[in-house]
């Protein structure tokens, strides 16, 4: 199969050009074990040199409710009425745990992301 560690990236690069060579393969082939091992391969090489920031909760929110097609009003019933989630989309109010269960069930967002840290007061990270 002759693999070779990611190292460089030129190593990255050449990586990445075989993997689209072989984005056809047919599973439990020879060209489908190669493509699996050299994608396994970049995967750990992204997410040592490119990793993705978690996003901030506020943004989080915001991204999903433009995804789902909610509106303000939809987030009521998870966080309260319409000046709660006003102050919390505007960053005045922080998420509280109860807030942060509701949204993470009703717009599946993993709690994780809403519970980081983020700045309030009106202000931006």
């Amino acid at each position: 199969m002759d693999i070779k560690p990611i190292r460089t990236e030129e190593d990255y690069r050449v990586t990445l050009e075989e993997i689209q060579r072989l984005m056809d393969a047919e599973p439990d082939t020879p060209e489908g074990d190669r493509l699996d091992v050299l994608a396994t391969l970049a995967e750990a090489w992204e997410a040592k040199h490119y990793p993705i920031e978690e996003p901030d909760p506020i943004e989080a929110i915001r991204h999903r409710m433009e995804a789902l097609g909610m509106s303000r009003k939809d987030l009521e019933p998870m966080i309260g009425g319409r000046n709660r989630v006003s102050e919390v989309l505007s960053r005045k109010r922080p998420l509280t745990i109860h807030m942060i269960r509701r949204l993470s069930e009703g717009m599946h967002i993993p709690a994780g992301v809403l519970i980081r840290a983020y700045e309030t007061g009106g202000k931006r990270p």
